[in-house]
């Protein structure tokens, strides 16, 4: 019997270890390429009660303002800031394996970005543990914030507030981070994690790509304006408000338009 795509999907997101899961998505996605699974698009899943998504006791989740912060000079500091960011590339794994298994009837080319996206999350949290470990630390050793599943969770009943609040917000984000934090990091001297930054910096810029396209593609479908949807979702959802520096070539590149980068960059309000 040959399985469906987004049923493994749901059972790699409920894997608690991340070993295990970033091995999982990328059999999955070997096993797409060789067209070795299918792909039911209509299927309606269940996910099992409280099962996902699946992760280790550690890191313990506490609130954002609680997460400790380090002088960056020292390796621990490092340690903690690298740490950050592995947390959130396993976040982000976790994610796109629920946009893969939730939303049925969308385009099958749907589902195929998603888990594209999954498998380089996964690359990314695997980098930023190994060099997390060279450090002689570990995933788990801080603590980490839930706010990317926090919305997540939020918008499982729409997958268009899914694509504009997730892959448009809070993965958008870390367009605009990432450069000044890769120059902390090469001020502290490390030039590996410097050069995961660049890994991961060009990755997520075709992950918002990818948030981008579906999103206009469902406020098309609907027959919405996508500026005036995006600004109503952001007050339903109550989405974090978006604060400059903003890296606006990366987020051009991202497919945001000129419109919206200008009212970004505050030429349009």
């Amino acid at each position: 019997m040959t399985l469906c795509l987004r049923t493994l999907a749901l059972q790699a997101l409920t894997l608690r270890d991340p070993e295990q899961k970033c091995q999982q998505v990328q059999s999955l996605w070997d096993a797409m390429l060789a067209r070795s699974l299918i792909l039911d698009t209509h299927l309606m899943l269940q996910a099992p009660l409280h099962a996902i998504p699946g992760r280790p006791e550690r890191p313990q989740l506490v609130p954002p303002k609680h997460v400790q912060r380090r002088a960056m000079h020292t390796p621990e500091g490092r340690a903690a800031l690298i740490h950050a960011l592995a947390h959130i590339e396993f976040n982000a794994v976790n994610l796109a394996l629920d946009a893969v298994w939730r939303f049925a009837g969308m385009p099958e080319d749907y589902y195929r970005d998603w888990l594209q996206v999954a498998k380089e999350e996964a690359y990314h949290f695997s980098l930023l543990r190994s060099h997390l470990q060279s450090l002689g630390f570990d995933y788990g050793d801080f603590d980490g914030h839930n706010s990317l599943w926090e919305m997540v969770e939020r918008t499982q009943a729409d997958v268009l507030a899914r694509m504009a609040l997730v892959p448009r917000t809070m993965e958008a984000r870390g367009l605009d981070a990432t450069p000044p934090l890769k120059q902390k990091l090469l001020q502290a001297g490390d030039q590996a994690a410097a050069a995961i930054l660049d890994i991961i910096l060009r990755d997520e810029i075709g992950h918002v790509a990818i948030g981008n396209r579906w999103f206009n593609v469902l406020c098309g479908q609907r027959n919405i304006d996508p500026i005036q949807t995006f600004e109503q979702l952001c007050l339903q959802f109550k989405a974090p408000k978006l604060k400059p520096p903003f890296n606006l070539p990366a987020r051009k590149l991202a497919g945001f338009s000129d419109q919206e980068l200008a009212y970004l960059d505050g030429s349009i309000t």
